[in-house]
């Protein structure tokens, strides 16, 4: 398919050189684009197919890099990449040393700010436009917040310190709601005569003329502002916006490219912050995605000829295993919640939700509120699961802390995409959980297998009380963790051979590595052991036994290495005694990618030949 007016575009500002006319062709050249290359390398498709006339009007009305455009969350700006030059990146999008799905500073100067979890947008913009006043620096700051992130509360937090900055721009993107034809009509005819000119300077103008009469100009100014609100509550409910301070305008369509241009131009000169309320529709362009939006909010590459329904038939993976184990526990304990954070679907919720309706909580993109909240549950005898994936954890650690931990309520920790992340990046790593909740004494479970999930759920839900937690990652089971079934035990001696003075550890997905790392070694005939911990914190009774008479032992995880597992065994060993060589192998969180899984396993040295690799440079040294 050609593109001939986005071809057109090589470099930030070439927007504006196109014709008026031309950018609703232009809109559908980039939709097209989106629908085509991500299809094929896999990306965040819904959202982006909802902000094209957005953010080709943004173009169309700002001068990058000197204004500035944030968005939130950052998944949305693959046409912004598109206006800035950076086409042919996309036959590598969130690839290695390809485009990144995210804003990247690295990428561009117009990129402003790294972004890839919700809600924080609002409050990076206002501290950027609060430097260009401190600055004496021109342009604004505009960013883009979906409705989703007015879920989670640092959103209104932001908003609560907006403090006059007549230099930003908050644009609500909302895809949820629609506007009725009667108010809609109302609505653009105030937001007509609200965007122009000359109403500003007469509203900013009368108000300094009032506040200047002595004794009651304030009180006349006070009373104007009162009366207004009353209006604006009766029309279109805008004055929770207007009290924090905001110039309300909307709601916009926000596919009339021409009017967003138009509009956008007439806010050049503000008097206050202004709050843009633009309704869009989610997957706009594509049918199956316009019907289900949350199906094709992050995709693998797909084929756009035969489309189908995850809710329907889910993929075999980690998440719909847990998810639906749980849903069957639900059956059994009556008293048994399940907690997600916005993302039903992604962590396999959807069944607990269709099977037990009434102890199904979706609180939104609001993690801290999701634990807090669990905590209130347990602490009237329920038993509330809360599953987010690892990078979202991070956001509520004081919750986990200080309303889960202090009173040791039963919660149970369900932490999805644990470990390494294809695709998204430095922003989603799961590297983070395994000291995080064992810096605090929570126990942490690390189940490799679908049998193992099963077995330590059960067994988490039903028989161990207090904060816990269990990980496991993202997608599929592989074969070799599959063929090694479950034991019940807390850790396992799952390869032996005979005299073996090395022994390889670790847990979880990364436990598939030192399992092919000790055939490697075995290769080039050398002996090796491989364990496997399933319960991480606290460590497993007797593992030091196990590994006392071991010359050397190597250690991989994929999650960090200082206050990890393997600094944990390591003084663990230490104190029992045990005085060999210890290998420890650990995500550098300095330079973390976006590739897939073995790529970056090879990045940071933990692949099997890295890891046989060391034990061959310490048996040479040795001369074993």
């Amino acid at each position: 398919m050609t593109y001939p007016l986005l071809e057109r575009i090589q470099a930030p500002g070439d927007v504006k050189l196109l014709a008026e006319k031309d950018l609703p062709n232009l809109c559908e050249e980039i939709r097209q684009f989106l629908i085509q290359s991500v299809s094929s390398t896999g990306g965040h498709l819904s959202s982006n197919l909802g902000v094209v006339e957005l953010t080709v009007a943004l173009h169309r009305t700002l001068d990058l890099p000197q204004d500035k455009i944030l968005f939130d969350v950052g998944h949305q700006c693959y046409t912004h990449k598109l206006l800035t030059g950076r086409r042919a990146g996309f036959s590598a999008l969130r690839q290695k040393e390809g485009l990144s799905g995210f804003p990247n500073p690295k990428e561009s100067n117009c990129d402003t700010f790294v972004a890839g979890h919700g809600s924080a947008a609002l409050s990076t913009a206002i501290g950027i436009a609060r430097a260009k006043k401190i600055k004496n620096e021109p342009g604004k700051v505009v960013v883009i917040v979906g409705d989703g992130a007015f879920t989670g509360g640092m959103v209104y937090e932001g908003m609560n310190n907006v403090s006059k900055l007549n230099n930003l721009i908050v644009i609500l993107n909302d895809n949820k709601m629609s506007i009725s034809k009667n108010v809609g009509q109302m609505a653009n005819y105030l937001t007509k005569l609200r965007t122009d000119p000359k109403y500003f300077h007469a509203k900013a103008h009368m108000e300094t003329v009032l506040e200047s009469i002595p004794l009651v100009g304030d009180a006349l100014v006070k009373g104007l502002q009162n009366g207004k609100q009353l209006v604006r509550r009766g029309i279109y409910h805008s004055t929770m916006f207007e009290e924090m301070g905001f110039q309300y305008i909307g709601p916009v369509d926000g596919h009339d490219v021409f009017m967003l241009e138009q509009m956008l131009n007439n806010l050049r000169e503000q008097f206050a912050p202004i709050f843009l309320h633009v309704v869009t529709q989610k997957g706009k362009g594509l049918k199956p995605a316009e019907e289900n939006p949350g199906e094709f909010h992050a995709v693998s590459s797909i084929d756009l000829n035969h489309l189908t329904n995850p809710e329907l038939s889910p993929k075999d993976s980690f998440s719909t295993t847990f998810g639906s184990t749980l849903a069957q526990l639900g059956n059994e304990e009556p008293r048994l919640c399940a907690i997600t954070a916005a993302m039903k679907y992604g962590t396999g919720l959807n069944f607990f939700k269709h099977a037990h309706v009434d102890r199904f909580f979706d609180v939104g993109m609001a993690e801290e509120h999701a634990v807090s909240f669990a905590a209130g549950l347990a602490s009237q005898g329920l038993l509330p699961v809360v599953a987010i994936y690892s990078t979202f954890f991070q956001r509520a650690y004081d919750q986990i802390i200080h309303d889960v931990n202090l009173m040791k309520l039963d919660v149970l920790f369900a932490v999805d995409r644990a470990g390494l992340v294809p695709g998204d990046g430095e922003t989603h790593q799961g590297i983070y959980d395994t000291a995080f909740f064992s810096q605090i004494g929570i126990p942490v479970y690390a189940p490799a297998n679908y049998e193992e999930l099963k077995y330590w759920l059960r067994y988490l839900v039903q028989k161990e009380r207090g904060p816990r937690s269990i990980r496991y990652a993202r997608g599929d089971e592989k074969p070799a963790m599959a063929a090694l079934g479950c034991s019940g035990n807390t850790f396992d001696r799952v390869e032996q051979r005979p005299f073996a003075r090395i022994a390889l550890v670790s847990y979880g997905a990364e436990a598939e590595e030192i399992i092919a790392a000790c055939d490697l070694l075995q290769q080039k005939g050398i002996a090796a052991d491989c364990y496997k911990l399933v319960r991480l914190y606290p460590l497993p009774e007797k593992i030091c036994e196990a590994l006392q008479n071991y010359e050397m032992i190597l250690f991989a995880e994929d999650a960090i290495r200082t206050g990890g597992i393997g600094e944990q065994l390591a003084f663990a060993l230490q104190q029992s005694g045990w005085r060999g060589t210890y290998l420890l192998h650990a995500v550098d969180n300095t330079h973390l990618l976006h590739a897939n899984v073995p790529q970056l396993r090879r990045d940071q040295a933990l692949d099997a030949a890295a890891l046989a690799a060391d034990v061959l440079r310490y048996v040479k040294e040795k001369h074993l």
